[in-house]
């Protein structure tokens, strides 16, 4: 007889999670759930609280358990039926319940509330596209949601979506997304910028983060660049350490003169070559115009926060579905800019070579973007600790 699967086994409740008592018990759906929640999880494991992280996808379970390791409990959520949630909830008997976005399960909420566990939402978004179904059945969601405690809105417009749903008003707080939690990293910034060029004075263009085939692109743009700024220093952060060699070959292939980050020597170099791990982060504070790597083939991008934190507005390729909410704001703020494709980001890197008046507006819009948005983990810890003060009777 074949075994069942570790998936169906926690997701019919036959294997219950191994958790801390009195723990934090966070729900979140999938990779970008995850994701958006991580920055909260390492400051409650800070603050030593126990976490408990359950899941519904598999890329969403492999996703967690890269990002935090042994460091929390990680299982899939049981099936939303009475008999199974209730099993759940009673084995893990959490200090209270956090829920990302819209993971409202009528059977979960009801099973925390009858246990008076606490149960509070986060990142509560209401799309466009759920909001005219959730209104029809408006009648059902105000039953449904009066044991949550407080809902952590996105924006306004969300807030004005939950209260016509039936959320109670006086439990709605407009807070902000946590996958905005990004902070600037520390850095000397002088003795960086020193190292990649000792002038002081070089354009610096860095590709972040590219991906096979984007080198081969940019650098056959790097010619044209060159002409309107020779003094131009083209700094490539390849994704997967396993290509440096690779992108190595790949520059000299091209006849331009490539330095290492792991050898000395980068004074005269064309192209200096990031082959190191931990470095990116502190490369967008001194770098004058950042392209994001992962958007000139059908990856989806990366995150672009870590550049505006910096101060730094993006460039990118069509690609970007993996932080497409991010890149759509930051664009409507005038801190990004998507290409349709490789021959447009390069009249774009082109123009603002030309345009420097125009990159530094790029590059002060990033910096007011994010201004204010970085601090949302301090508000969301703030309305939590009411809760994370007291433990369920």
């Amino acid at each position: 007889m074949t075994s069942i699967p570790a998936k169906w086994r926690q997701q019919f409740a036959i294997d219950l999670p191994d958790a801390s008592d009195d723990c934090i018990w966070i729900h979140a759906c999938s990779v970008g759930e995850v994701g958006s929640v991580a920055p909260l999880v390492r400051a409650l494991i800070n603050d030593r609280f126990p976490v408990h992280l359950t899941v519904i996808t598999q890329t969403g379970m492999r996703h967690a358990q890269c990002l935090f390791e042994d460091t929390i409990s990680i299982s899939y959520l049981p099936w939303d039926i009475p008999g199974l949630i209730t099993r759940f909830v009673a084995r893990l008997s959490p200090r209270l319940l956090l829920l990302t976005e819209t993971e409202f399960w009528p059977g979960l909420i009801s099973a925390c509330s009858r246990r008076n566990i606490p149960v509070i939402s986060l990142n509560t978004r209401i799309s466009d596209h759920s909001f005219p179904r959730y209104r029809a059945s408006r009648m059902f969601w105000r039953r449904w949601l009066k044991p949550v405690d407080l809902f952590i809105a996105q924006s306004e417009m969300d807030a004005k979506r939950l209260a016509a749903i039936g959320a109670d008003k006086a439990r709605i707080q407009v807070l902000g997304h946590l996958k905005y939690a990004v902070s600037p990293p520390w850095v000397d910034a002088d003795a960086l910028r020193k190292r990649l060029d000792g002038s002081g004075k070089r354009p610096i263009v860095l590709a972040a983060s590219t991906h096979d085939e984007e080198e081969r692109h940019l650098l056959s743009m790097w010619q044209g660049w060159r002409r309107l700024r020779p003094d131009m220093l083209l700094v490539i952060v390849p994704r997967h350490p396993q290509r440096f060699d690779a992108v190595a070959e790949l520059v000299r292939q091209q006849g331009l003169n490539l330095a290492r980050w792991s050898e000395t020597g980068q004074a005269c170099a064309d192209v200096i070559l990031i082959d190191a791990m931990g470095v990116l982060a502190g490369l967008y504070t001194v770098a004058d115009l950042v392209i994001v790597g992962g958007s000139l083939i059908p990856h989806g991008g990366q995150n672009p926060l870590e550049a505006a934190v910096c101060g730094r507005g993006v460039i990118s390729g069509p690609h970007v579905q993996n932080f497409r909410g991010i890149m759509r704001d930051m664009q409507q703020a005038g801190a990004a800019i998507v290409t349709a494709n490789a021959e447009e980001l390069d009249m774009i890197v082109k123009r603002m070579l030309e345009r420097p008046d125009e990159l530094r507006q790029l590059n002060a819009k990033a910096a007011a973007f994010m201004q204010g948005k970085s601090q949302v983990l301090e508000r969301v810890l703030t309305a939590l600790q009411p809760y994370l003060q007291n433990s369920p009777s």
